[in-house]
């Protein structure tokens, strides 16, 4: 610190998190020679950290000596889909849009992914799952490498909450049902502190409602609680083929919710609304995939996604929609559908 008081230079710890472990009490030690030499000194200090809720706790918590110590926090985010789709190209001019889809599923932007499948030239549906699933992949032990520091001892129960959430359970009380105790304290730390899963309500509906349902944010967490975690067993006894059936099974179901979110994605990157949601009665009925809101132009727009465009039906959305619509009087209604062929 007493050089950086005559000269401009950068400090970069990587894995910032990690004193947490071998001597919390640097964090202090930081503090106090911050506090002490901040004002004359030239010197950027960056932390840089992979388990989101140790470094949230290190510079959030009001009783940890760095809390408010920090003048800019950077949240690194996934490439857009239009750089994703650039990507894709620059490799696989040629790609499908079947390629794309299975591209954005496995990777979700996120760049290790995106870098691990350039690394294995696999560009297409089906040399991107035979480079998950091959021998020594990277992708298999991945969620459990990622998640488990962040878990610590308790991570079973996460993860069985997890991999609820990422079968289409994701309900509080249809996940309580199933494993027979209580999760709403799992369910907060998890949205809150690990910054895993979002939850949802319809659209329209009031802050505190408790017609919620929960969504893993990564897609490939999302994917491998789905596959990888689900059957495991079948994995621990060297059959990873009958885990690649599985997948090739349930391919066409997945990957029609997977489409669901590259084009609400879409919907968000483009700046155009101001509210986007989707909505389902309080029967659990009546689902609209996208709903987008333009409240200064008076626009809005119901979405109907299916992978397949002759099985979408303008006619049921509009049905669906009437209880909504009688809301927005005064606002201009579009009705449209979207399917792989628009990606």
């Amino acid at each position: 610190m007493i050089q950086s008081q005559s000269k401009n230079f950068t400090v970069i710890i990587d894995e910032f998190q990690e004193f947490d472990h071998i001597n919390s009490s640097i964090f202090s030690d930081i503090q106090n020679i911050w506090d002490s030499y901040k004002e004359d000194s030239k010197m950027n200090l960056i932390c840089c950290g992979s388990i989101y809720s140790i470094m949230k706790k290190i510079f959030e918590n009001h009783k940890e000596p760095l809390y408010g110590r920090a003048t800019s926090k950077i949240f690194i985010k996934p490439f857009t889909i239009s750089v994703i789709k650039q990507i894709l190209k620059d490799y696989n001019p040629n790609y499908k849009n079947e390629d794309l889809l299975s591209f954005y599923m496995i990777t979700g932007g996120i760049a290790k992914y995106v870098e691990q499948l350039i690394i294995n030239k696999a560009f297409t549906k089906n040399k991107i799952f035979d480079t998950i699933f091959k021998d020594s992949s990277f992708f298999i032990d991945e969620g459990r490498a990622v998640l488990v520091d962040e878990f610590g001892k308790d991570y079973g129960n996460y993860f069985s909450i997890l991999s609820l959430i990422a079968s289409s359970k994701n309900e509080r009380a249809e996940i309580e049902t199933i494993l027979n105790m209580q999760i709403g304290g799992y369910l907060d730390r998890l949205e809150k502190d690990f910054n895993i899963i979002k939850r949802i309500r319809p659209f329209g509906a009031k802050e505190g409602s408790r017609n919620n349902r929960y969504k893993i944010e990564d897609n490939f967490l999302n994917f491998w609680f789905r596959f990888i975690y689900k059957y495991r067993s079948a994995i621990e006894i060297g059959n990873v083929d009958y885990v690649k059936e599985v997948v090739e099974r349930d391919y066409e179901t997945y990957s029609g919710f997977v489409l669901e979110k590259y084009f609400r994605t879409l919907l968000i990157e483009s700046n155009q609304f101001s509210e986007i949601g989707n909505y389902w009665n309080k029967k659990r009925e009546d689902e609209i995939d996208i709903i987008a809101v333009n409240d200064y132009e008076k626009i809005i727009n119901f979405y109907e996604i299916k992978r397949q465009k002759k099985r979408i039906s303008l006619t049921v959305l509009e049905d669906k929609s009437e209880e909504i619509v009688k809301k927005y009087k005064d606002y201009k209604v579009e009705y449209k559908g979207v399917s792989l062929e628009d990606m």
